[in-house]
């Protein structure tokens, strides 16, 4: 959908700048969701009922516009409804707002500016400045997360430059995080363990057909002895979202945290003929003083018939304070065998296997994958995860049903996570 002749007052007014009249071209699109998660939490609680249940409608408007000379404006408003849901059917929401996270009783009802951003051309490098998106593959340990009924952004100060050929280079100054259960609030990352912004340098290059290399260094400086990031997570009721708690003295007077990652996406099919794609990924995560958290991972693909399969295996050390993790909301990690809700087990002393079949299956795609983790930590509590999703299109919508079955050698019983969603583009 397209508005135009808007004024530049009425859009500066909403993006919090001034500027002189002008009109201007101005792209709204945006996405409606509707989004239930219902999980037994290993016997307390029965599937389907209230207390086991959370859900959301949501209603996320984009507006894009070119303001001349290079510049470019982005908004986003993002609002959430319970619709009276949690008067019968759910006693929880995935996402709310108005610092009230998970709070039905105040949190049914709200709308938030999640993005708000300026961007500026100059040769070939594009500065973006404010509130935004960051993706997983220029930044991955910082990044927003697509699990939930909608993404979590960032306050942060980006630049990207192509100057040399095959290469893309990221320059980021990333500040606060939403997470995910108030969207509305921005506050230090990990829990608010990182109080004074992380600085991010990434590059990626392209230069062989068929081979993408991306290396991306962090420094990560704390002060006031709080730890750069967090060394304890625990997962609350809906299986997702996690708690971080500051573990780590400051030496010094000063902490800082280093992390390193790297990646490479392999296609045999174009560098040896080979129908094969492989993955390599590794790092780690060090604070001043301390043990590096070190990471290393392998992913396979290719075709099985009309199926696409994948085994992937990570291995995650034992020694290290800082858990291998997005540290904007302490929730996912950047493995290749992060499953729905495998993260706390796999980011730290463990060694992860992942089988992935897709497939076609009427409208849409069936995806199965099962994963096993052995916890090379002192508790030795090995795990398991099943999860069996079908996304597929209906009613001009995307959706998805997933069914996740998890166990674990010290849990009474297994935990079952049943989630749908619908997602309707515009």
């Amino acid at each position: 959908m397209k508005i135009t002749n808007l004024s530049l007052v009425a859009i500066a007014a909403m993006a919090l700048t001034t500027g002189a009249m002008a009109d201007v071209d101005m792209n709204i699109g945006g996405q409606a969701v509707v989004y239930y998660q219902t999980n037994d939490a290993a016997d307390t609680q029965d599937l389907f009922t209230d207390d086991a249940s959370a859900a959301n409608f949501g209603i996320q408007l984009n507006a894009n516009a070119d303001l001349g000379n290079d510049f470019g404006l982005g908004l986003q408003g993002t609002a959430l409804s319970t619709l009276g849901l949690e008067d019968n059917l759910v006693n929880g929401v995935m996402q709310s707002g108005l610092g009230h996270n998970g709070d039905t009783g105040n949190a049914s009802n709200y709308f938030a500016f999640t993005k708000a951003y300026l961007t500026k051309k100059i040769a070939n490098t594009t500065l973006k400045l404010g509130r935004q998106e960051l993706p997983k593959s220029l930044s991955p340990l910082a990044f927003s997360e697509s699990w939930n009924v909608y993404k979590n952004t960032f306050d942060a100060i980006v630049a990207i430059n192509t100057d040399i050929p095959d290469t893309t280079l990221v320059g980021a100054y990333v500040d606060r995080s939403n997470k995910h259960g108030d969207l509305s609030t921005f506050g230090n990352m990990a829990g608010g363990a990182i109080n004074n912004g992380a600085y991010m340098l990434t590059a990626q290059n392209k230069s062989l057909d068929g081979l993408a290399v991306t290396g991306s260094y962090y420094a990560i400086p704390t002060s006031n002895g709080t730890p750069a990031v967090a060394a304890v997570v625990t997962t609350d009721s809906n299986g997702d979202t996690t708690t971080v708690t500051p573990a780590v003295a400051a030496k010094d007077g000063l902490n800082h945290v280093d992390a390193l990652w790297l990646d490479a996406q392999i296609d045999l099919n174009k560098l040896a003929g080979t129908p094969v794609t492989v993955g390599l990924q590794g790092g780690q995560t060090k604070v001043k003083g301390g043990d590096a958290k070190q990471a290393a991972g392998i992913k396979v693909a290719g075709k099985a018939g009309p199926a696409n399969v994948s085994l992937a295996y990570t291995k995650t050390g034992t020694k290290g304070d800082v858990s291998i993790q997005n540290v904007g909301t302490g929730v996912k990690t950047p493995l290749y065998t992060q499953m729905i809700i495998n993260q706390n087990n796999i980011a730290s002393g463990a060694d992860t296997a992942v089988l992935k079949v897709v497939a076609p299956a009427g409208p849409g795609k069936v995806i199965a994958q099962y994963g096993m983790v052995t916890d090379n930590s002192t508790v030795k509590n090995d795990s398991n995860e099943l999860d069996l999703i079908y996304k597929f299109k209906a009613l001009g919508t995307n959706m998805l049903a997933a069914y996740v079955r998890t166990d674990a050698d010290n849990a009474k019983d297994p935990s079952n996570i049943i989630r749908v969603w619908t997602r309707y583009n515009f």
